[in-house]
This record gives structure tokens, sequence and C-alpha cells, in this order.
């Protein structure tokens, strides 16, 4: 049986305008309108306050929106809440250790290696059938690098655009990925 998984990107928000390490504040759904998903389909959010808030405007329920804790966003640690530019400015050495090496976690929380290795658990543990998810940006590149099979150093240069899907198909090891549909 085949999976069929759709990653939702989540609306842009003032903190992903200004690359700040932070999930609050409100969504800008903009023109996207009321999302109507086929019955069955199993729908799961990260955790974060604006994956779960994009749930909301394109008109879900909660209620029925379990909260997944594998789409979370990657710990930053001690950058959280801090913007990138200003990050760069204080600490380029640590920023350019965590861009050049996805071992490293200067910040005290999560590597990319060990997010892409959550975010490749969860896929390769979900169950056949029609998925709907709601997550982190930096948690649909490490879904997209592992379905192909992509070395650690293609995570930058996939850019998820905000209130766009990429869609899996497959099971584990075998993963086909559509990219960059709009959502609404």
């Amino acid at each position: 049986m085949t999976v069929r998984l759709t990653l939702v990107a989540p609306a842009m928000t003032t903190a992903l305008r200004e690359a700040r390490f932070d999930d609050a504040g409100p969504v800008e759904a903009g023109p996207a309108g009321p999302l109507t998903l086929p019955a069955g389909v199993r729908v799961v959010s990260s955790p974060s306050g604006r994956c779960r808030a994009t749930a909301a405007a394109l008109g879900l329920d909660l209620d029925s929106v379990a909260s997944e804790p594998a789409l979370a966003g990657c710990a930053m640690g001690r950058w959280r809440g801090r913007r990138l530019d200003e990050l760069t400015a204080a600490e380029p050495e640590s920023v350019a250790a965590w861009l050049g090496d996805p071992a490293a976690a200067p910040h005290g929380g999560e590597s990319l290696r060990a997010l892409r290795e959550r975010v490749a658990d969860w896929l390769d543990a979900l169950e056949p059938g029609a998925v709907h998810a709601f997550a982190e940006p930096d948690v649909i590149r490490a879904a997209v690098a592992h379905a192909l099979g992509a070395p650690e150093s293609v995570f930058w240069r996939l850019d998820v655009r905000p209130l766009h899907a990429v869609e899996l198909s497959g099971r584990a090891g075998r993963w086909n990925v559509r990219l960059g549909t709009p959502v609404g």
C-alpha cells in the first residue's frame, strides 16, 4: 500500500519574513481559500503556532487536527526568538558552523542531521493512506531530502514557499516527489 503525504508550509508570518527563529505571531493567509479534503484523509500538524494557525486559517477545525511532535521545527536552543542577521553579526563562526556542518548545533539545540533523522523516522513509519500535514519549512526540506536520498548538503538548496505544498507518494525506501503546489 502507498502513502500519499501532502506537506503544507505555513502561511507567511513576521518571524518567517525576518528569518527569526520563532513561530509566534499571526499568519498571513492571504488569498488562500478554505481547504477541502477528501473523506478519510488524516490531518496532522506541527505543534507550532504558525502551522496550527495556518490550518485554522484554511478552515480546518483544530479539534480534528492531531498535533505531531515529529513535525516541529528544528530546536534552536539559545537562538530561539533571535534573527539570523543579528546572530550572524554577533556569532559569525557559530552561524557559519551551523550553515556548513549538518552535525553542528552551536545554539545548544538540535543539529540539522538530528532534525533530518527525526523527520525520516516519522516519514518511514507512516501507515498507508492519505495524510495532510502542516509542517515547518525546515521539516519539509528534511523530508524531501530524505525521500530523494539526497546528501545532507542539499538541505539549504531547497526553497519552501509559504502556503505551498509538497507531495510525497510511496513508502519507506521509495518515494516520488511533487513540488510547489499552491494551497487553497
